[in-house]
């Protein structure tokens, strides 16, 4: 099967399967192949290519095996525990082998709060300079807001309590002196998420894998995803089906920014 699947006798080589790792319920696994070669400047790497993915459910002791030409790393908080099941990291320190996807879950709270006396319907999103921020939230004057914390106030990631002190202390004075009218609000609700925070630069991670050459990334977005969504989803799909970005130029944010030190840095995180 792995000769049909790769061309040019790529699939000469190794075939491996990785132990899984679980996640919201099942856990997964790779089976790949590999192939060792030299760079022109005579350094062994060693290319790899996944063929399917195994899919095992919880309470369950059968996986299911999902053949595959592709791989697109869109997991998120997660992405780079699903990298490492494909072999990226695993190699000795400052090599491109061994340069892991520098993405972690960090924990954020969002809050929601109720002030009749607050800013109009046409209040944009409002980001202050402190990194406190909000918008309108529906029409019954309720807004919706909150803030990144410092590293040295990062919460425990492991469950998505919330700390209400928190907006007590390092929110609510903020959005107070930005909006007066705020001095009066009411919290209503609020809830933890997860940021697929990249640790390296802030920024996105967008494009193939140098060495597990049919994995894709579009991760580590730290909070902007859902912002930079319509372009990413566009450039990935150039990508997979060009071999190269065509209508935004997003080279500067390939993986191998990781291994070359180049950073793009991204300042404003809420």
């Amino acid at each position: 099967m792995i000769r049909r699947v790769l061309p040019h006798g790529m699939g000469r080589g190794l075939l491996t399967r990785r132990p899984g790792t679980r996640r919201g319920g099942f856990s997964l696994g790779f089976v790949s192949s590999s192939q060792r070669m030299l760079t022109t400047d005579d350094k062994a790497v060693v290319l790899k290519r996944i063929h399917e993915v195994h899919v095992k459910m919880d309470r369950s002791l059968e996986y299911q095996p999902v053949e595959c030409a592709i791989v697109i790393n869109a997991a998120g908080a997660w992405s780079a525990q699903i990298a490492a099941l494909a072999g990226v990291g695993e190699g000795p320190p400052g090599t491109l082998q061994g340069t892991k996807l520098p993405v972690e879950p960090r924990k954020r709270y969002v809050y929601v709060w109720h002030c009749p006396q607050g800013p109009g319907l046409e209040t944009p999103l409002v980001a202050d300079t402190s990194g406190a921020y909000f918008r309108r939230e529906g029409l019954g004057s309720n807004y919706l807001g909150g803030r990144s914390p410092t590293e040295q106030e990062e919460p425990d990631p492991a469950n998505l309590e919330v700390d209400h002190d928190f907006f007590q202390d390092k929110v609510w004075p903020h959005l107070a002196l930005r909006v007066p009218a705020f001095e009066t609000l009411k919290v209503q609700s609020a809830w933890a998420g997860y940021y697929d925070y990249n640790t390296f630069d802030q920024n996105g991670v967008v494009g193939p894998h140098p060495l597990v050459v049919n994995m894709y990334f579009a991760t580590g977005f730290s909070g902007h995803g859902l912002q930079q969504a319509p372009g990413i989803g566009r450039a990935v799909a150039e990508m997979v089906l060009k071999g190269r970005f065509q209508t935004i130029d997003l080279s500067p944010f390939l993986f191998t920014r990781f291994y070359l030190g180049e950073k793009i840095q991204e300042n404003n995180i809420i």
